[in-house]
């Protein structure tokens, strides 16, 4: 056995279709393309959503709502978790990466630290955006709001 006698396995390389090559080849005539209309034509190429001249389904359906793009996404914190971590990790100031560390949220997401739950620790709470109420709480235990 030498590269002079090299072959595919049999039935794996097929003949490919000569399209139009007269009526004898079996695939003369109208080429496989069926009679008349679009799809016949050269140069044919269908709209995207195009449905046969049929009202299509992006302009059957309404309209709806708007996307904000000045829309400002926070992940919310409750208090009760802040406290939790700082006795977790005894910590006296809670920051973002804190929150990272703890998996609480990712690098790039923005902070909203919320009222909900009890703080009894003073701590000093780094966010980038506080609730009324979570300010209230973190200064009536002597703690300090730190915004980014």
């Amino acid at each position: 056995m030498d590269l002079s006698n090299l072959k595919p396995a049999a039935g794996s390389v097929k003949a490919r279709k000569r399209i139009g090559r007269g009526p004898g080849s079996g695939l003369g005539g109208t080429s496989t393309r069926g009679h008349k209309g679009a799809k016949q034509r050269s140069g044919y190429s269908k709209k995207v959503g195009f449905e046969g001249g049929q009202m299509p389904l992006q302009r059957r359906v309404p309209k709806f709502g708007f996307k904000n793009i000045n829309r400002v996404e926070y992940k919310a914190i409750n208090l009760d978790t802040i406290q939790k971590l700082a006795e977790a990790k005894n910590l006296q100031i809670v920051g973002i990466k804190d929150f990272v560390a703890a998996g609480f949220i990712s690098a790039n997401q923005l902070v909203k630290v919320l009222g909900n739950g009890t703080l009894t620790a003073k701590l000093d709470v780094q966010a980038h955006a506080f609730s009324k109420t979570a300010v209230a709480a973190i200064e009536a235990v002597g703690g300090q709001v730190v915004k980014l």
